[in-house]
């Protein structure tokens, strides 16, 4: 008989019965009684920190997952995990979420819970905490803080991050002064909560409700909202649902509950993080991503948000009209709706729960979307053998076919040296080159994907250029950029050999990116100047930089995927 509550995973003192015999002794000394012991047992992760406002309403979520749990006739244990807050974490937060993943596991596997409820919201939290679930093969369901309200500014409206970026582009330009930008510095962040737009962290909001680990309808409410905390108990009364049908993740999700989650995907236009986040978590259950097939699905899964930063609206537009429910009933073609929820009810169901759809302005009519194609378009070529990314519902349109002159930067070092420099040789139509901002070479593949437009071209007036790397960017950017560049240059890739002057065409129609430079060339580069992967002596840092797989492969590390997602490869 499998153990339960407190009787799993005893402390090993050699003796069974007095290891019960004293985690028992030891939690009664809290206060709790015997019929208290009897219940069944759900953790409740608590990743509050006051360096994390994103999850800055953690304190009230948790009371009220609690008050859902003892609905339910459960027990709440709430356990402290890893927080990582974007604008805080050094180097890149993408740097820790594999080890917050592992953390997860721990102690998921550490202490005795029957199912887990997992509370995050900032960007690489929630599919760091997806990913341990996975892995430690407990029922889960996730929760996430919900996104921040928008604030005014000079009687616009305003929110993180999509204007900030906004408005630091214009002060860049000259265009706003320095006491203008704190001005707005004042206004952009109207409360706690994760960024109010189609982010990373709203992505992930809503591709963990479409894989059903999430309660119907719990992506969208503001994070300090009435609506909010009704999902919060929701959640832990959903809980002890999971834990009697010991329905864990492997058992629930299949390739079917991952290609709902691309189709969604590709239809928020969401952030282009979403793409490597999902491929860790398909990783962790043996599931491979095809870059391939994701591009097909996007040649016939419009965008049909109008949020930005692809479009106008704001995250608690969209929870006004509906949610993401209102946009699975418009998907409903696309989509299986036999996958399993947490809910015990299939995703069909699950949508048809929801009700019928009312007017509203967010949530585009399939037949007329904001863009024809999903949000993500892939592309290959010789300069990405391996693949590389456009958010396409971002990017210009009079870029998207495109030919110039490579203006390279060896690093962020380099980039933050040289891109402001009145001498810098740079047009309008040169192409902008970061390497070495990769998996390894980052490390942890920061966000800077998003090359600034250097000041000279700004000032005159130049709002967009062509950039590409190996790197990503917030999934709260526009532009016409290209991500993911695989392999990186850290490691060989033929980004590492793109020299100042190189002619580089990028075609997104033909989903073609390449360096037009001939094939002898690059071999003579490439053994000139060979690179060695980096590594490091000791710590995170070492086990990180020896164990990270590349963009296709999710930035997991090798150890923690899947055996058939390592056998498949990501295609």
């Amino acid at each position: 008989m499998t153990a339960k509550g407190f009787a799993k995973g005893l402390a090993n003192y050699g003796d069974a019965e007095f290891s019960l015999f004293l985690r028992k002794a030891f939690v009664k000394g809290a206060g709790y009684s015997r019929a208290a012991l009897d219940r069944p047992v759900i953790g409740v992760v608590n990743t509050g920190s006051a360096y994390n406002p994103c999850h800055g309403n953690m304190v009230p979520l948790i009371e009220a997952v609690k008050r859902g749990i003892f609905m339910g006739g459960g027990l709440p244990m709430e356990f402290p995990t890893i927080s990582i807050g974007e604008t805080f974490a050094n180097p890149t937060s993408m740097y820790l979420r594999n080890l917050m993943a592992m953390d997860t596991e721990e102690m998921i596997h550490a202490q005795p819970m029957d199912a887990v409820v997992l509370i995050g919201g900032c960007d690489k939290t929630v599919p760091a905490q997806v990913m341990g679930a996975i892995s430690a093969g407990v029922p889960a369901v996730q929760l996430v803080t919900g996104p921040m309200l928008t604030g005014s500014h000079g009687g616009e409206r305003v929110g993180a991050c999509t204007d900030c970026r906004r408005y630091w582009g214009r002060h860049r330009a000259g265009e706003i002064d320095a006491a203008g930008i704190e001005a707005v510095n004042d206004r952009l962040v109207a409360s706690v909560g994760s960024c109010g737009v189609m982010g990373t962290a709203s992505t992930m909001a809503c591709i963990v409700e479409a894989l059903g680990l999430a309660v119907s309808g719990s992506a969208t409410p503001p994070a300090v909202t009435a609506d909010r905390m009704r999902a919060a108990e929701q959640s832990g009364l959903c809980a002890i649902g999971v834990a009697h049908a010991g329905l864990t993740p492997q058992a629930m999700l299949t390739a079917d509950s991952i290609r709902n989650a691309l189709r969604v995907l590709l239809a928020i236009g969401g952030s282009t993080n979403g793409i490597v986040h999902l491929t860790a978590i398909a990783g962790r259950l043996g599931l491979p991503v095809h870059l391939a097939e994701l591009d097909r699905m996007g040649r016939e899964t419009p965008v049909l948000i109008d949020l930005k930063p692809s479009g106008q609206h704001y995250m608690e537009d969209f929870h006004r009209a509906g949610g993401l429910p209102t946009l699975l009933r418009e998907l409903k073609p696309l989509l299986h709706l036999d996958a399993m929820t947490v809910t015990g009810r299939t995703l069909g169901e699950e949508i048809d729960a929801a009700g019928p759809g009312f007017p509203q302005d967010v949530v585009r009519p399939f037949g007329a979307p904001i863009f024809p194609e999903g949000g993500i378009a892939v592309l290959r070529g010789n300069l990405a053998p391996g693949g590389a990314i456009i958010k396409q519902s971002a990017a210009s349109p009079d870029m998207m076919e495109h030919e110039g002159r490579a203006v390279v930067f060896d690093g962020l070092e380099d980039l933050a040296a040289r891109i402001d420099a009145e001498d810098l040789d740079v047009g309008p139509s040169d192409v902008l080159v970061l390497k070495n901002i990769g998996p390894t070479g980052g490390p942890g593949m920061p966000e800077a994907g998003y090359i600034p437009i250097p000041k000279k071209l700004a000032r005159a007036g130049v709002r967009d250029m062509v950039r590409l790397s190996d790197g990503r960017m917030s999934g709260t950017a526009a532009g016409t950029i290209i991500l993911h560049i695989t392999p990186e240059a850290a490691i060989g890739g033929p980004l590492a050999f793109v020299e100042n002057g190189d002619r580089i065409r990028l075609s997104v129609g033909n989903r073609g990116l390449d360096l037009l430079v001939d094939e002898a060339e690059l071999r003579r580069r490439a053994e000139a100047a060979p690179r060695r992967r980096p590594t490091a002596d000791r710590g995170y840092r070492k086990l990180f930089l020896d164990s990270v797989l590349q963009a296709d492969q999710g930035v997991d590390f090798d150890f923690l995927r899947g055996k058939e997602a390592d056998a498949a490869g990501a295609g």
